[in-house]
């Protein structure tokens, strides 16, 4: 737990420091080109399809459940177990999970886009954005949370677990299906795009500082 307070400051400043902010850059050029060159309301209307639906809805469920749920099992598990890697595992996919949903949320906050209707087609609505603070609140908009927050913890596993591939790779299909899934769903496509790029930015720096910490000694208190 103190390891997971001791590095949140460092970290969420980590997501902006030296070639970490070129992301954020890359992120919202690419945001634009999607936007401007009308793909993003072209990949909206081309997958309003009932099949696609049912098999993707269920990801805004799922991406807002396991960022949760997953950490605190993980945590409890390893008190219980006395497993050191599985508590900080369990603390760092939750420390990734809280700075990619503050961070998403901060971008959310200023930028206000309007998010696609659910059901229907109707007007090109894919490039309004109401740029101000909490012109659109937090909770829907870009980047999308559910894939930023996916990628993050995805990311982080994939750091952790080197000698366990498998492992990684699986979390990073999860993280694929959980933002392709809202970007036919309850976001556009750029939303998607941002969002997996800001989660692989907030992934990096968590998993790395996780990571470094397994290597010292462990004061005393901290799991």
């Amino acid at each position: 737990m103190k390891e997971f307070f001791a590095t949140l400051p460092r970290n969420i400043l980590g997501c902006f420091r030296g070639g970490m902010i070129l992301w954020h850059l890359v992120l919202i050029a690419l945001t634009f080109l999607i936007v401007s060159s009308g793909f993003d309301w072209f990949y909206f209307c081309s997958t309003r399809s009932p099949l696609l639906w049912a098999w993707m809805f269920p990801a805004a469920s799922i991406g807002g459940l396991v960022p949760l749920m997953l950490p605190l099992i993980l945590i409890v598990s390893g008190y219980i177990t006395s497993h050191v890697r599985i508590s900080r595992t369990g603390w760092a996919i939750g420390q990734a999970a809280l700075i990619g949903s503050l961070i998403s949320s901060t971008y959310k906050a200023f930028t206000g886009r309007v998010h696609p209707s659910l059901h229907e087609t109707g007007a090109d609505i894919s490039r309004d954005f109401r740029f101000g603070l909490l012109h659109g609140g937090v909770f829907w908009g870009w980047p999308s949370s559910h894939t930023t927050i996916a990628f993050a913890m995805a990311v982080t596993v994939f750091i952790l677990f080197r000698k366990q591939r498998w492992l990684g790779w699986l979390a990073l299909i999860y993280a694929f299906y959980i933002g392709l899934s809202v970007s036919m769903t309850i976001h556009w496509f750029s939303d998607f795009v941002a969002g997996a790029i800001l989660g692989t930015v907030i992934g990096v720096v968590v998993g790395k500082s996780f990571s470094a910490g397994e290597s010292k000694p462990l004061p005393p208190g901290i799991s």
